[in-house]
């Protein structure tokens, strides 16, 4: 049996895109010979639609978009997730064939953890059934099916199952393609049959899609695999019937009759006959495993290319200061979008050094992006004159740097209303996880591509960026010189934070892992260090409230992920 898993880019809410998107992948399976497609979970409104599922109107119209793809579903099956209303709302996989939906299974275990709200959109199905194609019984699952280690999946293999298919909208972090196909292994293992694991890719506001489609044998061998971060069609020869052997010789299916119980009922809905011809089976591609520095440049510019292209952006700006985190940023633009397409804005004040002036531009340089340098000093003038009076008596402090970051956030926001350019903010995850961040001012834009990104992660794919492009990309006097914000005489980050290194790991355990004082001091970390560290964190709730989304990294990214009360008295 010759599969078509169609690794596919959705827009949420965009029907008739993703319809021509199917109906044109349906094609290209079927000239390349797929008997069955397997299209990813959602793929007819993209994933997650969020509250647009509350809207009778867009399911209504959902439908429709599935009726008319499956009457493009001639000569091919197509397995297409939608979903679908029939006394409550159900996440499905609707099996398409001979220009009709011939059955539909309906998603069990609606997952309402992390990114993951499936409980407040959708009813859990309760039905099962085996599809018959010619020789071979396939048990059809929806993505959270399949990370459950019991049923639907047992239940289906020990129902006859040799090949469970599972549509997926499974979102990114880094590891989660390891993490991923390690269960599938285990889930093929245990349960004696092939999987084909087909999953969706794209960014979607923050959630980036990896992709990474798989298919695996009985036993949990990988015979073939997509891609990561990029549309693909894996097309793929699989004879389950040979699993049928091993799963005779496998005892553990075996058990005295009075400790057995009773077989489930899932009757077999037939979808088709196999028309293969013992012809030359395709060539298996086993795309390759990157390394987690090359998965963090790929999703981030995936991400920023989706959202930037999905929300009708022709080009974006960025505020470069000749610091890292702007020079990071403004590479992976000009990488995602093209150099012609990135606004490289400097905007010193009396404190920005010559040095970093020039990186600022050198920078553009090496990219090959416009450059622009607007000088904000006569504006920290006219602010200084108008608040003269009022701040009589007190001595400078943190609001005269604001101050400065707030008239670069008002001169990025002037160009971007002026010229439609989408602001893209280079603040990063260490720094907006102690508040080290000035609201209306560099956290200001649209879309915050480091928002998931430690510092010392900012530092090694600067470097990576630049071997990857094999010449200076970032200037080297950029990466080398320490960190700071330039809003005061000889001012460096370090003054006001811990060590970047001391301090992601800190956030590293307790923004991720959820570990508390109690914990980190028994583990050695320096007390100081870590009350300091949580207080900044603790305090700093209501700026992340107000910062754009950003892609995520991270299993426990800010915003969808970690939802911590801004009112809040528990400091653990």
């Amino acid at each position: 049996m010759r599969l078509a898993l169609a690794q596919m880019n959705s827009t949420v809410g965009d029907l008739d895109g993703n319809r021509a998107r199917i109906v044109a992948r349906m094609q290209e399976a079927k000239e390349a010979g797929a008997e069955i497609v397997l299209f990813p979970e959602l793929a007819v409104t993209g994933y997650p639609p969020e509250d647009l599922l509350l809207r009778p109107g867009f399911v209504k119209e959902a439908e429709h978009s599935l009726e008319q793809i499956a009457h493009s579903a001639r000569d091919i099956v197509a397995f297409v997730g939608a979903p679908q209303f029939d006394r409550d709302l159900h996440n499905v996989l609707a099996v398409c064939g001979d220009g009709e939906v011939k059955a539909i299974y309906r998603k069990r275990f609606l997952p309402n953890y992390g990114v993951f709200d499936e409980h407040r959109y959708f009813a859990p199905g309760r039905d099962l059934f085996l599809l018959e194609f010619g020789d071979t019984l396939i048990g059809p699952t929806v993505c959270e099916d399949i990370w459950q280690p019991g049923p639907p999946a047992t239940d289906l293999s020990l129902a006859g199952a040799q090949l469970i298919a599972n549509i997926s909208a499974s979102p990114f972090h880094v590891g989660k393609e390891r993490e991923r196909e390690q269960m599938l292994a285990t889930r093929a293992r245990d349960n004696v049959c092939y999987i084909a694991f087909v999953n969706a890719v794209g960014g979607q506001d923050e959630l980036v899609f990896d992709g990474h489609s798989v298919v695996l044998d009985d036993e949990g061998q990988v015979i073939a695999r997509a891609p990561g971060f990029e549309e693909a069609l894996l097309i793929v020869d699989v004879d389950p019937v040979e699993a049928v052997g091993r799963r005779l010789r496998d005892v553990r299916r075996r058990t005295f009759e009075s400790e057995r119980e009773p077989a489930p009922e899932v009757p077999v809905v037939h979808i088709g006959a196999s028309r293969a011809t013992g012809g030359e089976p395709v060539e298996l591609t086993i795309a390759p495993m990157l390394d987690d520095l090359e998965q963090m440049r790929l999703a981030l510019e995936l991400g920023l290319r989706d959202y930037v292209g999905k929300n009708g952006f022709g080009e974006v700006v960025v505020g470069v200061s000749g610091g890292i985190d702007s020079a990071l940023t403004a590479t992976l633009a000009a990488e995602t979008l093209g150099t012609e397409r990135v606004h490289c804005v400097s905007m010193p004040s009396r404190y920005s050094s010559a040095e970093t002036r020039a990186d600022a531009r050198k920078l553009a340089e090496n990219l090959g992006s416009p450059f622009r340098e607007l000088a904000i000093e006569p504006i920290v003038e006219s602010f200084d004159l108008v608040l003269r009076d009022v701040f009589s008596g007190e001595e400078p402090d943190l609001t005269e740097e604001n101050i400065q970051a707030r008239i670069r956030g008002t001169l990025l926001m002037a160009l971007s209303n002026k010229f439609g350019w989408l602001v893209v903010a280079t603040g990063n995850k260490s720094e907006l996880s102690v508040g080290y961040a000035t609201l209306y001012g560099d956290m200001a834009g649209g879309f915050a591509l480091l928002k998931d990104v430690y510092k010392t992660d900012v530092f090694r794919l600067a470097r990576h960026l630049n071997e990857r492009a094999g010449r200076e990309l970032i200037p080297v006097t950029t990466i080398e010189r320490a960190p700071s914000a330039e809003l005061r005489p000889d001012q460096r980050d370090e003054d006001s934070l811990p060590p970047y290194a001391e301090l992601d790991r800190v956030l590293e355990e307790y923004v991720e892992l959820d570990r508390s004082r109690e914990e980190l001091a028994e583990d050695g970390f320096d007390s100081e260090l870590v009350e300091r560290a949580l207080s900044m964190i603790d305090r700093a709730e209501y700026k992340r409230r107000q910062a754009p989304p950003g892609v995520k990294l991270r299993p426990r990214a800010f915003g969808r992920d970690r939802r911590v009360p801004i009112t809040n008295r528990w400091h653990g």
